[in-house]
């Protein structure tokens, strides 16, 4: 009788749960069909929902009309440097938050959480200036410095670090381990499902931001693959198929993060869940 009564309520949730994942993977499979297509395909009317040739060629056009390894060796540098300097920077701020207690700790705390509010767009202008008068600009460090100090990181770091048991440091201590060996060997193990978590994150946003190397770069030296990408569609403005070859192989590396690391960021949401 309970199944009875649950049944229409369990139905609804399927049927929406249907409609938000088509609603979600639209915009890809469309992205996917229209790189493989080719342009009498893409400028079909009515649209077709698939594909009658599979056009590998267009991947070929879009690696070829820019300098697609120029670019992608910048989005590498720079997403990397990015995720090296949050954990040189990150880490070692949410332990401090985490376990040790020192004058103004909530009140560097609470400024820590304010920065989260802040968005991006609306202190790049003083950062823009700072890096000119400092000759900065068009170097891989005006696109990694601002971004390695994260107030979220911290936020999520600090909260696992607290649920670390007391005797685990203590013992550590009595044994004569250093804050840093405590670090690398007892609160960065126990946080590797959030560590993933936001590494992806981090990788995800570094990889896909436009803006920030739109604005802080004037040449091509140290552009990153969107903005390839952008020029791509510059150039092939009425080739609408090799410019979503180039999309495609521009979240290649965003899915093989993700997969590598799906297992721990479902732990890390489920942990946080819990708790």
């Amino acid at each position: 009788m309970k199944t009875l009564i649950r049944a229409p309520g369990l139905v609804l949730r399927i049927l929406i749960s249907v409609l938000l994942i088509v609603i979600f993977l639209t915009p890809f499979y469309w992205m996917i069909l229209t790189a493989f297509k080719t342009l009498g395909e893409v400028l079909a009317m009515p649209p077709k929902f698939w594909v009658e040739s599979l056009q590998w060629q267009n991947f070929k056009d879009a690696f070829t009309r820019i300098d697609f390894l120029h670019y992608t060796r910048n989005s590498l540098i720079i997403t990397l440097g990015t995720l090296i300097g949050q954990v040189l920077v990150v880490v070692p701020a949410a332990y401090a938050f985490a376990r040790f207690d020192f004058k103004g700790k909530n009140w560097l705390f609470g400024t820590v959480l304010a920065t989260m509010m802040i968005p991006g767009q609306l202190i790049f202008l003083p950062i823009f200036v700072m890096f000119a008068k400092s000759g900065l600009l068009n170097t891989y460090v005006s696109l990694i410095v601002p971004f390695i100090a994260s107030g979220t990181a911290i936020f999520m770091l600090r909260q696992t670090f607290m649920q670390v048991p007391d005797s685990q440091l203590e013992a550590a201590r009595l044994d004569n381990a250093r804050e840093f060996k405590i670090i690398y060997t007892i609160m960065m193990p126990a946080a590797i499902p959030t560590l993933s978590t936001l590494a992806l994150l981090t990788f995800i946003g570094t990889w896909n931001s436009y803006f920030f190397p739109l604005v802080w770069t004037t040449t091509d030296a140290v552009r990153t693959l969107p903005l390839g990408i952008q020029r791509l569609q510059d150039i092939e403005g009425l080739s609408p198929q090799i410019v979503m070859a180039g999309n495609m192989m521009l979240i290649v590396p965003i899915l093989i993060v993700f997969v590598v690391a799906r297992k721990q960021i479902i732990k890390a949401f489920t942990y946080m869940g819990v708790k």
